[in-house]
């Protein structure tokens, strides 16, 4: 009984400030977003992109830009090995796969997985739909040549 009347005389500070309005008046003040604004903000999808012309020797500073890139938006599903993940590994990716075909990949997954038949197996086989990220096609090409380097090529 003592240990309930303690947790009350505990917790009135807070119920107090909780119905005094205050915290109320702070909230008008911060600014809201409106959900709706989040929710209608344009999804962006890559056209088809035809021909990549790839660059001997790796250009370092794309390089960088697709590093950060795989950091921020690819490394939570993709392992730099040929460990699977969530999604598959990039070792040997940029080996098996045509550049056009890893920036398509990248930037338009639903018409990849809807008309490429790799794109379908690799879906039978990692089980989840890769997301859209929102990746333009210049930032796909500089996720391209972080995987030239991944694999390997100078």
């Amino acid at each position: 009984m003592k240990r309930v009347l303690i947790y009350l005389l505990a917790l009135t500070p807070f119920l107090w400030y909780g119905c005094s309005g205050k915290g109320a008046e702070q909230r008008a003040e911060s600014p809201e977003t409106d959900p709706k604004e989040i929710l209608e903000q344009p999804e962006s999808h890559g056209t088809e992109v035809k021909e990549v012309a790839l660059t001997t020797p790796l250009d370092p500073a794309l390089v960088k830009k697709g590093n950060d890139i795989y950091d921020l938006k690819c490394m939570s599903c993709h392992k730099l090995t040929d460990e699977k993940l969530v999604g598959p590994g990039w070792k040997g990716v940029t080996t098996k796969r045509k550049p056009t075909w890893v920036i398509n990949m990248i930037t338009n997954v639903d018409m990849m997985l809807a008309e490429d038949a790799e794109a379908q197996k690799l879906l039978e086989q990692c089980l989840v739909r890769m997301p859209n990220q929102n990746i333009t096609a210049e930032e796909a090409r500089s996720v391209l040549e972080f995987m030239r380097k991944n694999d390997g090529e100078k």
